[in-house]
């Protein structure tokens, strides 16, 4: 089951990360980014809604990499995941509003991944600690359990 990892920099012993199974976070920033190539998952579709009728930009939110590096493009591409945490704080702010506002396509969402809407809720808290720090985050995901 994937999970989401939350990374700092600088490394702060402190720095919160999401509670519990993040698996639906997970699922959705992968069929979210998919939707650009055409994924038509639930999901994918919800990203869409969330840009075009709510014109949000994802892109805070879609900046995420694999932990587990097997290649140098995965190397690169960990590197490149690392932002500046307001605009991710402000971004998932602005996706719970819409998930929130009523939206029949967004509400079927959260019928069927009851976690999604708080654990983005939770991100933007984290990404708004760190901004608050100093800090840059990052975003990625592992397959691997918890040890």
């Amino acid at each position: 089951m994937p999970r989401i990892v939350l990374d700092f920099e600088p490394p702060n012993a402190d720095a919160p990360q999401l509670a519990g199974d993040t698996s639906d976070l997970a699922y959705f920033l992968s069929w979210a980014f998919s939707a650009r190539y055409g994924g038509n998952h639930e999901m994918s579709v919800a990203s869409l809604i969330l840009r075009g009728e709510f014109k949000i930009d994802l892109r805070p939110l879609l900046t995420f990499a694999d932990r587990e590096v097997e290649t140098e493009a995965d190397a690169d591409m960990l590197e490149k995941a690392w932002q500046e945490p307001g605009p991710l704080a402000d971004c998932c702010d602005r996706v719970v509003q819409a998930f929130d506002s009523g939206e029949k396509r967004l509400s079927a969402l959260t019928e069927e991944y009851p976690d999604l809407v708080r654990q983005i809720g939770e991100l933007g808290q984290i990404a708004r600690w760190a901004a608050n720090a100093g800090l840059r985050i990052r975003v990625t995901f592992s397959m691997e359990p918890l040890t």
